[in-house]
């Protein structure tokens, strides 16, 4: 697996969560914020950050540069994906099956982000056990980047396309 270079091809950012917190000192409360940002290129290609600093814009910043480290490539067939899969992360899992062309993004807010940035335009999904949102992203993360086309299946069992697909 190569690694992708994000500073060649032109990503689109999402804030999927931000988050203040605060911490309580002796002389008041000192705030905080995080966010949870996805990027992609909308070619199959997605990745998820999480930057945290004292101001909001300082934040989303650091996230971006986060996301853009941790980049996976997805298996697209066409405008879906190509099998049911299931993504597990933490005690999060998503589930996700491929739908006919104009169908659309059947999937809730954290979900949506991480595939409308992976370019997949056609989908059915749903987040079961745990909604946390970090957790979430993850596990779709998780999930796509374990999709594998009918031609990788052929090529890692030394068959033809044709007999994979039965």
């Amino acid at each position: 697996m190569t690694k992708f270079d994000a500073s060649a091809v032109e990503m689109q950012e999402k804030v999927v969560s931000l988050n203040r917190v605060s911490k309580t000192v002796k002389g008041g409360r000192i705030m905080k914020f995080s966010a949870l940002i996805v990027v992609g290129d909308g070619n199959g290609h997605v990745g998820v950050g999480l930057g945290k600093a004292a101001e909001v814009p300082e934040a989303i910043r650091k996230g971006i540069e986060d996301a853009k480290k941790n980049i996976v490539s997805v298996s697209l067939n066409g405008t879906t994906i190509p099998h049911d899969i299931v993504g597990k992360f933490g005690a999060s899992m998503v589930i996700m099956k491929p739908a006919a062309e104009g169908t659309g993004v059947i999937a809730g807010g954290a979900v949506r982000a991480v595939l409308e940035m992976a370019g997949i335009k056609d989908i059915r999904t749903k987040a079961l056990r745990s909604r946390n949102q970090r957790n979430v992203v993850n596990a779709t993360i998780n999930g796509l980047s374990a999709l594998k086309s009918a031609e990788e299946v052929a090529a890692l069992r030394g068959k033809s396309v044709a007999e994979i697909k039965g």
